[in-house]
């Protein structure tokens, strides 16, 4: 069969139209509008107009996925406008339903004799995907999906109602951060009783929720034939290149290499300050001047951020500057704005929007210059034929975000003060070891979970507590009795939302900390070399992106060695 390809010419930086978010917009489709939809690309099959029924769809699929983006913006930026919630309410009970439509095509395409001619048109990597997407549905589930939606909006809204009182201040959860690093200990300790006193308020119910989400999530494995919901979730992630032992062998590599790092930092960390024990309060603390914060307020952040990209290149900074004038920087933290950040896309117009929380620390310019990584690539591949084309698998999107926090280095004193730079540098580099082991540990947490989805939610806690122990030896609760039993997991919003997520911070790191590396040595190279990976989008799986970037797969014995060295070079031997 005859699969024309929809191949457009991928536009530079400099020449895209400016538009605004407010002018973004998209049919409210209904469960009448998708079955229509789906009639259409059906009746232009049946008339062996393949090309055709692709273009079709693919316009289709972005209209959609531009209105299910919105609303789903839109409801974190207000979690209690009635519009906005009633509208992610739709969302959540139509996406299964627009689920069901495109896995019944993409199961017809992919019966066609004719494979090699789809996998001309589209891809062999995209036809692989929808493999695996096939795999993940079907009508019986439905309403299980529109329940498992349901409940992580329960769980943005809990989290999001937050109102905490600290030092004569009321603030959300985001907003208690500044608390939870300040140079004072005391404060520091009131910032960690006031947080664990929510979690444990709230409690029951966070894991009342959990609760329903494992027994939802592992009815949905059993329906669709998988033997517990892991198999399914690696497919719904669209791991088509590897599988959970090698992701065991992975955290196995950050067991052996980073932790045994990280406890000799803290332990240093420890000694200087000539504290008695670390407790879990004072590991925010990671500079003995106190953490690196940005050099003004939000404006003066988003002006030193403008002439930041400007240096580093012409595309970023003009790329940069449609984002600012169009109102696709959502920065500030509002009363009833959901915590947290992420950047969203709207495949229609091919422009992103990043969505924040700034509170006055080193996290703002943390997520600042991560979620402009994901916004760049989206940007740099939005003319790639297809919607599935338009950005990687979550695993390689994360390469991007966190990449070009590193590469940022040699200008973030712009955002900071040349005085702080390298204190940043240092503190930033810390913080990734971090997350190798955070996420390590909250990965093997949720295999844990769903190869016992029985467990009381007790048994649940004292799970993720075991594996902390082991991942986080140096961990000390003092006094707060609740997170000390094993419940701290229930402030990752991954865990509830995005199932199996978290380790691809752990590959992208390995990936990231390799361009910082070499951008030690050629700085010019290694951003040429990143801004190729993110004009590649999502044209091919993690691993083959990964090799195209020069890079050594996380999956490889010894990937984290030439990384943690230099690391530990920077960090023990002051070498930044």
């Amino acid at each position: 069969m005859n699969y024309a390809t929809n191949s457009k010419r991928i536009i530079p930086l400099s020449q895209s139209q400016t538009l605004h978010l407010a002018d973004i917009s998209a049919p409210t489709p209904t469960i009448e509008s998708l079955a229509a939809d789906r009639a259409t690309i059906e009746s232009l099959l049946d008339q062996g107009d393949r090309p055709a029924a692709l273009a079709a769809w693919d316009r289709q699929r972005r209209a959609y996925a531009t209105w299910s983006q919105l609303a789903f913006l839109r409801f974190q930026q207000d979690t209690e406008d009635q519009h906005a919630v009633a509208m992610r309410a739709l969302a959540d009970e139509l996406g299964p339903v627009a689920i069901g439509h495109d896995s019944a095509i993409k199961r017809r395409l992919l019966a066609d004799p004719d494979r090699a001619g789809l996998e001309a048109a589209m891809g062999a990597h995209i036809v692989r995907l929808w493999q695996a997407d096939i795999t993940t549905f079907n009508d019986r589930i439905a309403a299980r999906l529109e329940e498992e939606n349901r409940l992580a909006a329960a769980y943005t809204a809990l989290t999001s109602s937050a109102r905490l009182e600290i030092d004569g201040h009321i603030v959300n959860l985001s907003g208690l951060q500044p608390f939870s690093e300040h140079l004072d200990r005391a404060t520091r300790y009131r910032a960690a009783h006031v947080a664990s006193a929510f979690y444990e308020e709230n409690g029951a119910a966070l894991d009342d929720i959990f609760d329903q989400m494992v027994r939802v999530r592992t009815a949905m494995a059993r329906e669709l034939g998988y033997p517990s919901f892991t198999e399914l979730g690696y497919q719904r992630m669209r791991r088509t290149d590897y599988d959970a032992a090698d992701v065991a062998r992975y955290r196995d590599q950050i067991l052996a290499q980073v932790v045994p790092l990280l406890a000799r930092l803290l332990e240093a960390r420890r000694a200087d300050q000539g504290w008695d024990i670390l407790y879990v309060w004072d590991e925010p603390l990671m500079d003995p001047l106190g953490n690196p914060a940005p050099r003004g307020d939000h404006d003066q952040l988003v002006e030193a951020g403008q002439i930041m990209f400007d240096r580093m290149d012409p595309g970023m900074g003009a790329f940069f500057r449609r984002m600012n004038e169009g109102g696709f920087l959502d920065l500030k933290t509002r009363p009833t704005k959901a915590p947290g950040g992420f950047c969203e896309t709207f495949p229609t117009v091919g422009m992103p929007v990043i969505f924040a929380n700034f509170n006055g620390t080193h996290q703002d310019i943390g997520v600042f210059t991560h979620e402009m990584g994901h916004a760049l690539q989206f940007f740099a591949s939005r003319n790639l034929p297809w919607i599935d084309m338009l950005s990687p698998t979550i695993d390689a999107c994360e390469i991007h975000s966190m990449a070009l926090e590193m590469l940022t280095y040699p200008h973030i004193g712009l955002l900071l003060g040349q005085d702080m730079a390298q204190r940043f540098q240092r503190m930033h580099l810390e913080t990734c070891l971090h997350l190798l082991v955070g996420c390590a540990l909250g990965d093997h947490f949720q295999h844990e979970i769903y190869a016992n989805p029985d467990a009381s939610p007790a048994e649940r806690h004292a799970i993720y507590r075991a594996l902390e122990q082991r991942y986080m030896p140096w961990r000390n609760y003092g006094d707060l009795a609740y997170a000390a039993a094993g419940t701290t997991w229930q402030q990752v919003l991954h865990f509830y939302e995005v199932p199996f997520y978290y380790i691809d911070y752990a590959l992208a790191c390995c990936c990231a900390m390799q361009f910082w590396v070499k951008a030690k040595s050629d700085p010019q190279a290694a951003l040429a070399d990143y801004l190729a990976l993110c004009a590649r989008g999502g044209s091919a799986s993690f691993s083959d992106l990964v090799a195209s970037a020069g890079l050594v797969s996380p999956f490889s014995s010894g990937a984290l060695d030439a990384v943690v060295q230099q690391a530990a070079a920077a960090l023990e031997g002051n070498s930044i």
